[in-house]
């Protein structure tokens, strides 16, 4: 069904990318077994948002996905009903402030884009039932301390962006099971009697959240210990190497390795030869 509504659109591409109509809009809309009205925009060579679906009011899920889109409008805060919204792999600078207005939401991707912490609305805080948030891939140094609301947060991803600390208000997130911030240039500090002296992270070295039943006595002790010392050893990568798993925090061509650009080439080529075979 996909690719019908695919080939009706490119019809209508022209130099400022794919256009996407009311009706086209309508007609994509599909209902989920769960009951959820899912619109799926996604890898359509979009680079405008589409206003008409700002009408669209009564949308569960949204996905823009994979898309060039640089900027989302305030108007976005109309879709009050949306629970689940994926922005990933575009081109945004900045999320409106309206997006606060979005209180239902529980799953929001900005995942590989083009952010900077000062891109990042205060209003993020209001999305009190949030239980996933994925913002790795982009230029983030820090987090709004506004964030903090977030006690519904269940998993968030930071990998591959500028933190050089972890975030003070994560440690409040008393509900997060899963946490990805591998790929950032975070410092390590370490005491030596009363000398202290940072070192540059491993780049491939994560923080895993474990519950404590699951750790060895040794371990545990560390984990207990009032210096507040991060488990470093092989038991705990030992016992967690096949459970790193980050549902809806993954990158979204699987291989953060390849950057944005390169990425983008290779699913433009993919996207020309589908399209040719219409």
């Amino acid at each position: 069904m996909s690719c019908v509504c695919r080939s009706t659109m490119t019809k209508r591409k022209g130099n400022t990318g794919t256009k996407v109509t009311l009706k086209d809009a309508k007609k994509a809309i599909r209902m989920k077994p769960d009951g959820w009205r899912r619109l799926t925009l996604s890898n359509m060579g979009i680079t405008i948002f589409p206003q008409c679906i700002l009408k669209l009011t009564n949308m569960d899920e949204l996905d823009l996905s994979r898309n060039q889109i640089q900027k989302i409008p305030e108007g976005i805060g109309k879709l009050s009903s949306l629970k689940w919204l994926d922005l990933h792999s575009n081109k945004l600078e900045s999320v409106p402030e309206s997006i606060g207005k979005l209180v239902d939401l529980t799953y929001l991707n900005l995942c590989n884009n083009r952010l900077t912490s000062s891109g990042l609305p205060t209003t993020l805080g209001s999305l009190t039932n949030l239980t996933s948030l994925n913002l790795g891939l982009n230029k983030l140094d820090a987090l709004l301390p506004t964030m903090v609301p977030q006690e519904s947060l269940q998993e968030l991803g930071l990998f591959d962006n500028l933190f050089t600390i972890l975030p003070d208000f994560v440690k409040a997130l008393h509900n997060l099971t899963k946490l990805n911030i591998k790929r950032n240039p975070l410092l390590q500090v370490k005491q030596a009697g009363e000398e202290m002296e940072t070192e540059k992270s491993d780049e491939e070295d994560g923080v895993y959240l474990v519950h404590e039943s699951r750790l060895c006595n040794m371990c545990l002790k560390i984990c207990k210990d009032p210096g507040g010392r991060h488990l470093r050893g092989d038991c705990v990568r030992k016992k967690y190497e096949d459970k790193r798993s980050y549902s809806g925090l993954v990158t979204p061509n699987s291989v953060a390795a390849v950057n944005q650009d390169v990425w983008r080439a290779k699913n433009l080529e993919h996207y020309q030869s589908f399209e040719s075979n219409i």
